[in-house]
């Protein structure tokens, strides 16, 4: 039973705490029932305390005159009896049963007792405790009982009556003691009167019930209120969140109902008139972006005619340059240099244009990357040898991953362009590092040089297009300036990542990152983005 009772009990702690996070209406209903509550209770037990305070002081007040009243009336009576006219115990009888008839009249019990010791003939008599029917001597306390023999005069307490008809059967009362003189015998008797407080703890009690349902009945309409109130205004910011996530889920039409004329009906009125304005920009951002990427393609196609002409040209005075004067052929190979740059910027275009048209497909195919790098770093070979740069490739076996090997082939080489482009030249300490891993989940590689590295920030500026980190540095490779936005593209298109981490002086580090599977996510990299040594560098 209680295997089922703890996991319920925590899943209604967690609703509720959830409601709570979630819901101003729950926030502010609650609160404002507990400071409610607190408000009433503290009220009630005050009004309480001096309605209490007001009946007791009252009761007292009413036995001490009543009692005052029965003693002088009893000690006039037996003043008149005489003395010779009754033997002490009759006198005493006679005495207590007037005193109990009128107390079932008056409502008061009686207890007499005595003689008292040290009164005369008080030894003798033998008379002992004479009561009310029913009522027990024990209610009398025996603080009182030494307080009235000790001292003349009237006193008082409160106690607890107790009837032997009934078992445990008491009742709250006042109690009030005082010393006749008996002239039967010439003893003194200690006469209690014992007036029940049963009409004010009914009283009370029935004041505790309604203070306690009226304060049941107001707490819930102070409830019901603030929800009402709460809902007046919760309804629309909600209704205006529903609207927000519709908005930014792409539908930009949804608008608010607006009515009436208030503040909340201005919000919803703002809040339309911010979407409309917003829906305006978007649709002029979105028309923008489709007439740019329509003119980048445009472009570069319309380039294309022109640029084989020239191409043709260019390519029949290289040809003939041996023969042309050392300016002229000069003049011919810088061309044909630039002419190759100018037709590697056009396909950079055109591939760009494709990722923004969302038209780039994959041909996916199981693809190791250690033969992939392998070929690239050959087919890189004489690049790195111009710039006097080593290529170290790391792998402790097959990097096996789903993708389009055309695709992954130039990711890898625009980054092991773009390190050979930044290593130090001549330097068989600072090469370029090829590190390659694969895990349950992905394959990934590390490109590293040695070289300026990147500044703070420069991490996610990196892959934007025409970026360059040092805009005075010449570029050696014939670089378009977006060889690193396509791999970025490339590597998205694949469902991977492509990261980059760097610090001036220290060198740049590139991580590619595949799943296993096309379009699986991808918990960790294999490879750490940051390399060893360069975190034992920086604790030093």
């Amino acid at each position: 039973m209680h295997l089922h009772v703890v996991p319920a009990l925590t899943r209604g702690l967690a609703r509720g705490l959830t409601i709570w996070r979630r819901s101003v209406q729950a926030r502010v209903v609650v609160s404002v029932l507990v400071l409610s509550a607190i408000v009433v209770g503290v009220v009630g037990l005050l009004l309480l305390r001096q309605i209490t305070g007001g009946l007791v002081d009252n009761r007292v007040k009413v036995s001490l005159a009543e009692a005052n009243s029965e003693t002088s009336v009893a000690t006039a009576r037996l003043r008149q009896s005489g003395i010779a006219d009754f033997d002490p115990a009759t006198q005493l009888r006679q005495l207590v049963d007037s005193l109990v008839e009128r107390g079932k009249v008056r409502g008061f019990e009686v207890v007499v007792v005595g003689p008292v010791a040290g009164s005369a003939h008080g030894l003798g008599s033998g008379v002992g405790t004479r009561s009310s029917p029913g009522v027990q001597a024990s209610s009398v306390p025996a603080d009182l009982r030494h307080e009235v023999e000790s001292r003349p005069g009237a006193a008082w307490t409160f106690t607890r009556i107790s009837y032997a008809a009934q078992a445990h059967r008491t009742a709250p009362g006042v109690v009030v003691g005082n010393q006749i003189l008996l002239p039967a015998d010439g003893g003194t008797y200690d006469l209690y009167l014992l007036f029940p407080m049963t009409e004010e703890r009914d009283t009370l009690g029935l004041l505790q019930r309604a203070l306690i349902t009226a304060g049941v009945l107001l707490l819930l309409l102070v409830a019901g209120l603030t929800w009402l109130v709460t809902r007046q205004v919760v309804t629309p910011i909600r209704l205006a969140r529903r609207v927000a996530e519709r908005i930014a889920s792409g539908r930009l039409e949804e608008r608010m109902h607006v009515a009436g004329e208030d503040d909340i009906a201005r919000l919803g009125t703002s809040f339309n008139q911010m979407a409309d304005a917003m829906q305006r920009q978007i649709r002029q951002l979105e028309e923008l972006s489709r007439v740019q990427r329509q003119f980048v393609s445009d472009v570069s196609h319309e380039l294309r005619t022109p640029l084989t002409t020239v191409r043709m040209a260019g390519d029949v005075l290289h040809d003939e340059r041996g023969q042309l004067d050392p300016v002229t052929a000069r003049a011919a190979e810088l061309l044909q240099l630039e002419l190759d740059r100018f037709e590697t910027l056009l396909t950079d275009l055109l591939e760009i244009s494709r990722f923004d048209a969302g038209a780039a497909v994959l041909d996916l195919e199981d693809v190791d990357l250690v033969d992939v790098v392998h070929r690239v770093v050959a087919a890189t070979a004489p690049l790195a040898e111009q710039r006097g740069v080593h290529i170290q490739v790391h792998s402790d076996g097959p990097c096996i991953a789903e993708a389009d090997v055309r695709r992954v082939e130039r990711i890898v080489r625009n980054l092991l362009t773009n390190a050979i482009d930044h290593a130090p030249q001549d330097s068989a300490e600072h090469d370029v590092e090829v590190q390659l891993a694969a895990g349950a989940d992905a394959a990934a590689l590390t490109v590293r040089d040695h070289g300026v590295g990147l500044m703070p920030g420069e991490t996610a500026r990196v892959f934007n297009r025409f970026w360059r980190a040092d805009p005075a540095r010449a570029r050696s490779t014939g670089g378009t300036g977006l060889g690193l936005a396509i791999s970025l593209e490339d590597a998205l298109l694949h469902g991977g990542r492509l990261q980059a981490w760097g610090r001036p002086g220290v060198g740049a580090v590139f991580r590619l990152t595949l799943p296993r599977e096309a379009g699986e996510p991808i918990p960790h990299s294999p490879l750490p983005l940051i390399p060893a040594d360069a975190t034992t560098r920086e604790r030093q």
